[in-house]
């Protein structure tokens, strides 16, 4: 099937869009206001968008609690969603009022930040501390619908539990880390999951050295 995405007539029950964009890293955004009241909240809108130096970002429909405490403090930062926290995760989704902790609410232990003060959740097997960038305002097309805002953040701490650190890196398929897909589905990295290819290199001559034994360039 084709579809103008513009019109998006697509004629199914939902937007098939998140399901097609899939998995997509969940950014569990935790943030403080300058009241000091502590906000977590999960956007599957999210990921690495750099790494000399690091910058992650997030897109944020409306103006919502963690994207207006991050406008007031400059700070926030991410916690890794894994497959043991998973129904945490979830819970910290719900739409509270914007003077509840979700930290609390969803049976986790927030802490502040080495570098900022905003928390971050301790039991995460990762988490990166960041500093305000930018948030850019997409254009919306119908006003009504709302628009988004692209929230960009400065790594500057990164926290990794130590029991996945072998040999000098990081196992992340242990982390097991939780994908969001479309409408309610989620999807788990796992260490049955995961695989490793190397990528192919070019020799002095420009030949592509490194091919699989038996490639003959044909799609199977």
């Amino acid at each position: 099937m084709f579809y103008d995405a513009i019109e998006n007539k697509h004629g199914l029950k939902h937007d098939p869009f998140k399901a097609l964009m899939a998995p997509r890293p969940i950014g569990w955004i935790g943030t403080i206001s300058n009241d000091g009241i502590a906000n977590l909240a999960p956007y599957s809108f999210f990921n690495a968008v750099g790494d000399r130096p690091h910058y992650v970002v997030f897109g944020s429909g409306g103006i919502k609690d963690s994207l207006r405490n991050i406008q007031e403090n400059g700070e926030f930062t991410c916690s890794m969603s894994t497959w043991n926290l998973r129904e945490h995760m979830n819970m910290s989704s719900a739409a509270v009022p914007a003077n509840v902790d979700e930290f609390p609410l969803s049976g986790l232990t927030g802490v502040r930040g080495k570098l900022v003060k905003a928390p971050y959740v301790k039991e995460a097997a990762a988490v990166f501390e960041c500093k305000h960038w930018k948030t850019i305002e997409l254009p919306a097309i119908a006003p009504q619908k709302g628009g988004f805002n692209m929230v960009i953040g400065y790594v500057v701490g990164i926290h990794i539990d130590d029991r996945y650190i072998k040999d000098g890196i990081v196992n992340t398929s242990e982390m097991r880390p939780l994908g969001r897909m479309g409408y309610m589905e989620y999807a788990v990295v796992t260490p049955e999951t995961t695989f490793s290819m190397n990528r192919p290199e070019v020799d002095k001559d420009g030949k592509v050295v490194g091919v699989p034994e038996g490639w003959d360039g044909k799609y199977r």
